[in-house]
């Protein structure tokens, strides 16, 4: 029996790709120092975890031989069923969560279940058993301990959920593995549905018709990006893998594919909403930065246009000058048909003034003044010079001569 779900090795391979380039160019780009910010980052993991397990094994009931030995039984028996050669340490724990989970702590895996599931499936003890295998089937898979290092390609749009998504679904084939019955498999995920009491009288077979209704735009949207399949489609491919049958889900809809491939992934059950919030968020800062710097770099590139032909008209003033010992009057003592050079796309206006002044209008500020681009012309000593400065005009935007 294949207990590992046909996505998850292909999502795992172009997964771990992305993030093996990733590391090695944040290494060679930071010079090495990216290790002492890894080293730092572990460092505050492990406190931040050992919280967790430190109230695990303070307040909750560690499962062994002697303590809930049924539960230990269960265990064991899942461990040989999945290949898990190294029983995890295992504890009941009271919680208001309806699930169960697996964790890993300096090398060491936990087991931990919830006591309402215990307490819920206390007239189907043998469901606990797809609970149990399921999160072996992370341990034997090793999701946990890759997590880490596929951290940079988990949050890629669409890869990141897939991967995610198909290993629940690899679980969920661990917890099939390990349950004696179909009925177990049923009660252990309607449980996760319809609550501690409720699942006892879930029609089961009006459950599984709720697959069709996941073809929608926003049922696929909200599934495209989330860690989690569909509980309708988990339990369908958990049945029919215990029948030994093909499981064939609706088509999701093209749109929210689209859609949900600009959405980067932030974890969670459901995590399009919360996805979709964080990139309008990221388009909106991105947007205060680039609408201000695409601003400016339209305002230079009028001003360097407008600059550039006057430095053309510049040359026409030296000559002039050197020609008639004179300041030229006007750009039509220049051989212009009119008084001024103007030119609409740009915006800017070209005229001259006395004593050979070379005035650029590129535009007006927030005080209503205009804005001017001057070439001033210099005789030192006999030699003619310029000097070009602005007026009214943000240093910043003047081309790099007038600064």
């Amino acid at each position: 029996m294949n207990l590992i779900y046909k996505n998850e090795k292909p999502l795992f391979i172009i997964s771990a790709l992305i993030a093996a380039i990733f590391w090695l160019a944040l290494l060679v780009g930071t010079f090495g120092i990216l290790l002492i910010y890894l080293l730092l980052g572990y460092v505050f993991f492990l406190f931040a975890h050992s919280g967790f397990i430190s109230h695990l094994k303070g307040s909750g009931v560690k499962i062994s031989a002697d303590q809930y030995p049924d539960l230990y039984e269960k265990l064991v028996k899942g461990c040989e069923k999945v290949g898990l050669k190294e029983v995890p340490e295992a504890y009941l724990l009271r919680t208001d969560f309806f699930n169960a989970l697996a964790t890993k702590f300096l090398g060491r895996h936990f087991v931990v279940l919830f006591t309402d599931v215990v307490d819920a499936l206390e007239d189907q003890p043998n469901a606990i058993d797809f609970y149990i295998g399921h999160e072996l089937g992370h341990i034997h898979r090793k999701h946990l301990s890759w997590s880490s290092f596929l951290m940079p390609a988990s949050v890629f749009p669409l890869l990141g959920a897939a991967l995610r998504r198909s290993e629940e679904y690899t679980c969920d084939r661990y917890g099939v593995a390990c349950c004696e019955s179909e009925d177990d498999i049923k009660a252990a995920i309607a449980a996760i549905a319809a609550g501690d009491s409720r699942w006892k009288t879930i029609n089961i077979d009006a459950y599984l018709k709720q697959v069709a209704d996941t073809r929608g735009f926003w049922m696929s949207f909200n599934e495209l990006t989330a860690d989690y399949p569909w509980l309708t489609k988990r339990m369908a491919a958990a049945v029919a893998m215990k029948r030994d049958e093909k499981v064939k889900h609706p088509r999701r809809h093209a749109f929210a594919w689209f859609l949900a491939a600009f959405i980067p992934r932030i974890g969670g059950g459901s995590g399009g909403a919360g996805s979709l919030l964080i990139t309008i968020a990221i388009i909106g800062i991105l947007a205060a930065v680039a609408v201000p710097a695409y601003q400016d770099y339209i305002t230079k590139a009028h001003y360097s246009t407008s600059y550039n032909t006057a430095e053309s008209i510049k040359v026409k003033v030296t000559e002039y000058v050197i020609d008639t010992n004179q300041w030229p009057e006007s750009m039509q003592s220049l051989g212009f048909d009119e008084a001024t050079i103007m030119d609409d796309q740009s915006g800017y206006e070209i005229g001259i003034y006395s004593d050979g002044i070379i005035g650029v209008t590129v535009g007006i500020n927030s005080d209503g003044e205009e804005q001017y681009i001057v070439l001033e012309p210099e005789v030192i000593e006999g030699d003619l010079s310029w000097i070009c400065y602005g007026t009214n005009v943000e240093e910043k935007n003047l081309p790099q001569d007038c600064r």
